[in-house]
């Protein structure tokens, strides 16, 4: 599969605002978070990409064996195919040496902690919303200089609250900054979390 063969929306910006990467969730499509781009740094350049798995025509990032069980070995498969795309398109919209932020919701953030934890050779900062560890036993890379921003619900039943703390500690073990917000709703984006990523995209 030709990396850029993955469908994505890539919208210009400024060339002094950082590039945000944008995952969708579960049954999303690459327009679903612009308007969250657009809320995080309005200036940003945009890389919106689909994910490549059908879940019953749903679209994801990565299989799932059940209800929050994933398919580990195909997490590590789909978090390689991603880092790969987003080099190329890098490169192919000139934006090789920019600054770039992953922001993902749900299974989004998912996959964003999966390339953040695996190949930190492309994503150092994630705002991650409604995220939980995507892999049991991540690799021992070292994580010193990656930010990462998590936003999780307290009464949240897709990514309960252990799940989240679960990646909070393999980052943390992994040297990286992690920033946590804890909301009291459910599986969603709040309009204080993402303001608190707003602030923490600028720190």
């Amino acid at each position: 599969m030709s990396e850029l063969s993955l469908e994505h929306r890539f919208v210009a910006g400024e060339q002094d605002a950082p590039v945000l990467l944008l995952l969708h969730g579960t049954g999303g499509g690459p327009d679903d978070l612009l308007d969250l781009g657009r809320e995080l740094s309005p200036a940003s350049p945009m890389l919106a990409p689909a994910g490549p798995v059908s879940e019953n025509g749903a679209r994801r990032w990565f299989r799932r064996l059940a209800e929050g069980v994933f398919d580990f070995d195909d997490v590590v498969v789909r978090a390689g195919q991603l880092a790969e795309f987003v080099r190329t398109a890098l490169q192919h919209y000139e934006l090789g040496d920019r600054r770039l932020v992953a922001a993902g919701f749900s299974n989004g953030a998912n996959i964003a902690a999966a390339l953040t934890l695996m190949h930190p050779d492309v994503v150092r900062e994630a705002a991650l919303f409604a995220a939980m560890s995507p892999v049991p036993e991540p690799p021992q890379h070292d994580l010193s200089g990656s930010r990462v921003f998590l936003s999780n619900g307290e009464r949240d039943p897709m990514a309960p609250l252990d799940a989240a703390d679960r990646l909070v500690r393999h980052l943390r073990e992994r040297s990286a900054e992690v920033t946590t917000h804890r909301h009291s709703g459910g599986h969603q984006l709040t309009l204080d979390g993402v303001q608190a990523a707003q602030k923490w995209l600028k720190a």
